[in-house]
């Protein structure tokens, strides 16, 4: 399937044709060589460590229709004046040219970001096109758009950020008709100064809704005000999701069972999701944003088919000689938040033995060692019967604990593979941190050595 053609892909650039037939089809678009397929224009992206014009060669002896590029004589390629720049206006062209009233809903919030974009784009259904794995940022976004077909019926963006005024250019590339924040937590605390900083931070999202546009934001949220101010500063119309008097709120939902049912504006809907309460929750955005969007709610049954991604709440059954463990693998990302869901999803999971592998949660800043120490008592109410620990501060943690409940304790993530605890029948293994501590180590080695069998069930 045609995407571009390399004469609509220059223009949309703003850069100049080199060595190839204007009608040349092009099939997606790539900055990474590793992932490029036959006929997809390979952008030379310039990071702070790598240059993508050292791929240009590699990119056209795979297949690529073009090279866009800023410097160098290699064709066929596409010349502009910076490759990322040109990204960035061909993910724009890319929205231009969808049909009027076709439903662009971004998502942002401290958890849950990649979790609800992708049961976002469950129901939604066919035809709908949505960010790849977590592309949130400054790249993912326009490589996003860039690669979303004119004929798409959805498009369902994820926006992430670290600091204050990086949500607002990736919004505006956007232009959502629907903008949704999961939850504000005490998340990059080293680069803010408050939670409100960084409530303020994700409203930023408003500043591209269409006009006309909805906000659906958390209900229950302590900064659920400064949201709703955010986002009728700028004429949204305001949604709200969860407990209390949300408009869309969970009725009954049995996590062993898989099934949920909610309210939407009243409207009773029932659906089958494999999580916890916290998917859960997150699934009432999706019900509202089917709804604001006059998509019908039987969307929702497409739910069934969620799974949490690797990393990502992923559960594994592990075989054991006697029976089988549960290991839920929660090692691409770690805030006092998502700590706090995790181990309380842990605490709600029938097992013989609750284990915790816990690493370092980042860029906390002045405050990383209080957060830490505060997962203690979170863990003895989990009933949590020994948690190992990885990283400096994770030490904070061990600390903090009952001696009962201290395991092993390792300076880094190859230390804690190196010598994995032992998992015994009907034991249940949370492993978790944030992703630069390497904790995936750890989940590829009990993996490894009991052999598993993805459930598919899910806490992200």
């Amino acid at each position: 399937m045609s995407l571009w053609t390399l004469q609509s892909l220059s223009e949309a650039c703003g850069g100049t044709l080199r060595g190839a037939s204007a009608q040349t089809p092009v099939t997606g678009i790539s900055i990474d060589t590793r992932t490029l397929s036959p006929g997809n224009a390979f952008f030379a992206v310039q990071g702070v460590s790598m240059d993508g014009h050292r791929f240009v060669g590699d990119a056209l002896a795979r297949g690529a229709s073009a090279a866009v590029v800023s410097k160098g004589e290699e064709t066929p390629s596409i010349l502009v004046d910076d490759p990322l720049a040109a990204l960035g206006r061909a993910g724009i062209a890319a929205r231009a040219r969808l049909q009027p009233g076709t439903p662009v809903v971004a998502v942002t919030g401290s958890v849950g970001k990649t979790g609800t974009k992708e049961m976002l784009r469950l129901a939604f259904g066919e035809g709908t096109h949505a960010s790849a794995a977590s592309h949130n940022n400054l790249w993912g976004v326009p490589l996003s758009l860039a690669n979303m077909p004119a004929d798409a019926r959805a498009g369902i963006f994820e926006i992430g950020m670290n600091h204050a005024g990086e949500i607002t250019p990736l919004t505006k590339m956007v232009r959502p008709t629907v903008a949704i924040i999961t939850t504000v937590e005490a998340v990059h605390l080293e680069f803010f100064k408050s939670v409100e900083g960084i409530a303020d931070a994700k409203a930023e999202i408003f500043a591209g809704l269409e006009p006309g546009g909805v906000a659906i934001i958390p209900a229950d949220n302590p900064h659920t005000e400064r949201l709703k101010s955010a986002a009728r500063a700028v004429g949204a119309r305001v949604v709200t999701f969860g407990g209390g008097e949300a408009d869309v709120t969970l009725s009954a939902f049995d996590a062993m069972a898989g099934t949920a049912t909610a309210k939407v504006f009243g409207e009773g809907v029932s659906f089958t999701l494999h999580g916890d309460a916290h998917i859960a929750r997150n699934a009432l955005s999706v019900l509202a944003a089917l709804s604001v969007t006059g998509r019908p709610l039987s969307g929702a049954e497409h739910l069934a088919s969620w799974q949490a991604p690797r990393g990502r709440g992923r559960r594994v059954s592990l075989d054991l000689r006697g029976g089988r463990a549960l290991l839920i693998d929660e090692a691409y990302n770690a805030n006092p938040a998502s700590m706090g869901a995790a181990i309380k999803a842990l605490g709600t999971t029938h097992a013989a033995r609750r284990i915790a592998i816990l690493g370092d949660m980042l860029e906390l800043g002045d405050t990383s060692t209080e957060l830490h120490r505060g997962l203690a008592p979170l863990l003895v109410d989990a009933d949590v019967r020994i948690v190992h620990t990885v990283g400096p501060m994770a030490q904070s943690l061990r600390d903090s604990l009952p001696a009962e409940l201290r395991g092993d304790h390792h300076g880094d993530a190859a230390a804690a593979a190196a010598s994995p605890p032992e998992v015994a029948p009907g034991d249940a293994v949370l492993v978790k941190g944030s992703n630069a501590i390497g904790l995936s180590r750890v989940v590829d080695i009990l993996e490894e050595r009991y052999g598993p069998r993805a459930e598919g069930l899910a806490h992200v």
